[in-house]
Formats: C-alpha cells, structure tokens, sequence
C-alpha cells in the first residue's frame, strides 16, 4: 500500500496476514496471559522494557531503524528532535520526533494521525464486544454510555505502527468540551491477531478521551489509547476544557506504541478500511 500524498516518504508497513489458529494464538497470549497480568504489573514490565530507548545508547538504532523502515533515505529531513532539542538523544527522542513544517490543505476536516484505517464502520453496524465478561459497546471507548453517540456516526481506528510518527492532532477547528482519563490494560495492540474484531484493544486499554465541538455544534470523539510499552500518554500544551483548538493543533504524543479511535458526525471521504491514512491529508 502507497502514501496518498507527496508529503510523506512512507507511513506504511507491512500487514502480517496470519493463519487463523496463529491469530489466536497470540490473542490468547495477548488478551489472556498478559491482559491477565494486575495493572501495575503490566506497567512495571513496560516501564523496564521501555526504559533502555530513553538512554543515550539507545541513539545508535536510529540510522539502522531507518535504513530498514524507511525508502527514502531523507526521511528524517522532514522532522526536528523533540523539546527545542538541537539532536536526537535517544530513539525515544526519534520515537516522538516533531514535524518541521505540518502539511497543509484547504479540507475542514483532516486525520489527526498517520497508520493502518484498521477499522471503519457506522458505529449502528458494529458489533458488540465481550470484555472479561462484559458487554461493551463503541461508546465504551469514548468513555460514553450506549446511545450516547448518534448512531449515524462512523466509528474509525487507526493502528500507528512503531515506524510511525506518535503524535494526534486536532482533527477540525473547535472547542475541548471533554477530557477523560480512562485506567485500564495494556494489551498488544496489532490489529491482525484480532481478526474479527480489531479495535478490541481500545475497549479495554489505558485512554485519554478529548471531544471536540465543531463550528457546526457537533462532537467529534477522539481516543487517544495506549499498548505494552507505552511510557507516557502526554496530553499537549494549553489541551484543556474550554479551550479552542485549530485545525492539526497537537493534542498529544505517545512514549512508544499508540492507537487513536474517533468517532465523527462524517465518513472518511477518501479512505477505506485496511488504508493507510497520514496526518493532515483531508479526512
């Protein structure tokens, strides 16, 4: 699969079509063993996995990184190092890497992040999701009750691979009119071991949920949902209740591994499941 802009060198990766007994495999691995694991455990493992891209060594992976996962060998061109930083530090330094210069485009309403469309349905068409025994709807991902988004609204999920830029920006011009930490688990969050549902993980993982209301008075829903390793979820300068947000104005960035649901009163226009969407381009 191909970028759908110029802007980009390669947001893709490659997609691991897994038999079907090996997918549930690592989804009992995943949901079963290690989503099984108390809370703190799990963060205690993460904490120590995650712990060695923070020191300097860790720096000395990032040109042969980017030899393997990337084609264009200017990539890191398009990029700056994080906090006013004049180098990368570190691969997490590389792992949450700003943009020198956003992309630009006339669209209302754009992706607020680059990977894998892994899911994309009117959220009246999804089905329901069992969770150590409970049902949970789409609304449970947004923090929400049953009915509480209209049921016209498509429901979207974006994997973002490691190769992938890590932080969510504002999809539209609007106002915060929510911000809801949600405690959960870690589990994997790869979509291709969850063949038939893949946005299970964002039912049941660590989350920040922001609602945005548009200039036409709808709430856009973004949930911001972190995997194994995930350090931080770090929410952006001045993301507050009350505040307005322009248009790609950051909401947030992952310390390793990341997931970001949405749920919009608009389908994508030019994107269909198992596409890779990138920041910025019209949504």
């Amino acid at each position: 699969m191909n970028a759908t802009s110029d802007y980009y060198s390669d947001p893709s990766f490659t997609i691991f079509k897994l038999p079907t007994w090996r997918a549930h495999f690592y989804k009992f691995l995943s949901v079963d063993i290690w989503g099984n694991l108390p809370g703190n455990i799990q963060r205690k493992i993460s904490a120590w996995y995650s712990s060695f891209y923070n020191k300097p060594a860790s720096k000395k992976i990032i040109k042969p990184y980017l030899r393997i996962n990337y084609s264009d060998e200017n990539y890191l061109d398009k990029f700056k190092p994080p906090h006013g930083k004049t180098e990368f530090e570190s691969f997490q330094d590389f792992f949450i890497r700003e943009f020198k210069v956003l992309p630009k485009n006339e669209s209302p309403y754009v992706w607020p992040c680059e990977g894998l469309l892994c899911d994309a349905d009117k959220v009246c068409d999804l089905n329901l999701v069992q969770v150590k025994s409970d049902t949970r709807y789409i609304a449970t991902v947004f923090g929400l009750k049953e009915g509480q988004i209209p049921k016209d609204y498509t429901f979207t999920n974006v994997f973002l691979h490691n190769k992938n830029y890590h932080r969510i920006h504002a999809p539209i011009h609007g106002t915060i009119s929510r911000i809801q930490h949600v405690p959960g688990d870690l589990v994997v969050l790869r979509p291709w071991i969850y063949k038939e549902s893949p946005s299970l993980p964002a039912f049941r993982n660590e989350r920040y949920n922001i609602d945005i209301l548009d200039e036409h008075g709808r709430t856009w829903y973004v949930s911001i949902i972190g995997g194994p390793a995930v350090g931080t979820i770090k929410l952006s300068k001045d993301i507050c209740v009350g505040n307005a947000v322009d248009r790609l104005q950051e909401l947030s960035l992952f310390y390793l591994g990341s997931t970001c649901c949405m749920a919009s009163p608009i389908a994508p226009r030019y994107h269909t499941k198992n596409t890779f969407v990138e920041v910025g381009v019209p949504y």
